[in-house]
């Protein structure tokens, strides 16, 4: 469903991405882990088409996005860390808005909102301005806008990023039921260890701009607890900063 090659991304001197590569099975859901600065974001903003590449090769759902970049985002929703919304419009107007700028045809785009709105629980807020809406079910009107093209691969950037104890266990909730649907492929991109644990079937570790783990839970969890793995693979050498 994803195949990574050797992706670098390079700003002047520093390179931020590392010959990065790893496959992603369809149904698969992946937690990408590292502490901040690892690279994380800056791959996923690849991966999605938000930023260039300098070198390597990125096929999404059989398509390969140097030669078809409008079929790569057609396959992939995208929830970055700050959900791009609209405050001033309702719901509803925004999530068809979505739909329209993603090629929905016009004659499906009222069943595809009514159904990623029904899915992200938003039903009761649909008329609701945006503004007015709490942290949380913003969020989840982020999400929406994710899936409401119905595509086969969902990229979550820090999904529960600055929401309360309750919001949290409501949008992780939210992503296990996402991901269930369809079989679904699902990328999180975070660095909390538990959200990790509770969502994902198996982790990739990036550190410096380079993966240093790959593996399902069961087998990361062979070599110690998630955080002591954690430690021992994201740690900093020779007490640099981890860039």
């Amino acid at each position: 469903m994803i195949e990574v090659s050797k992706l670098s991304k390079q700003y002047g001197d520093f390179l931020a991405v590392r010959d990065v590569s790893f496959k992603i099975a369809r149904g698969e859901v992946v937690g990408f882990l590292g502490p901040n600065g690892a690279g994380k974001t800056t791959t996923m903003r690849m991966i999605t088409g938000f930023l260039p590449q300098t070198n390597g090769r990125i096929v999404v759902a059989d398509r390969d996005f140097d030669k078809d970049p409008m079929g790569v985002r057609c396959a992939i929703g995208y929830l970055p860390e700050v959900p791009p919304l609209y405050p001033e419009m309702r719901v509803t107007e925004y999530v068809r808005f979505a739909a329209a700028i993603r090629d929905v045809p016009r004659s499906e785009r009222r069943a595809r909102v009514e159904r990623a709105l029904e899915s992200c629980g938003l039903t009761g807020v649909a008329q609701r301005v945006i503004s007015t809406l709490s942290r949380g079910y913003r969020q989840r009107v982020g999400l929406a806008q994710a899936i409401v093209h119905g595509p086969q691969v969902l990229v979550l950037d820090e999904p529960t990023s600055g929401l309360d104890p309750i919001q949290i266990v409501e949008i992780r909730k939210l992503i296990r039921a996402l991901a269930a649907d369809e079989g679904r492929t699902v990328v999180l991109s975070t660095h909390i260890l538990p959200e990790v644990e509770e969502i994902c079937g198996r982790i990739l570790l990036i550190s410096r701009g380079q993966i240093r783990l790959d593996g399902t839970l069961d087998e990361i969890r062979g070599q110690g607890t998630l955080e002591e793995v954690f430690l021992r693979e994201a740690a900093p050498t020779h007490g640099g900063p981890d860039a």
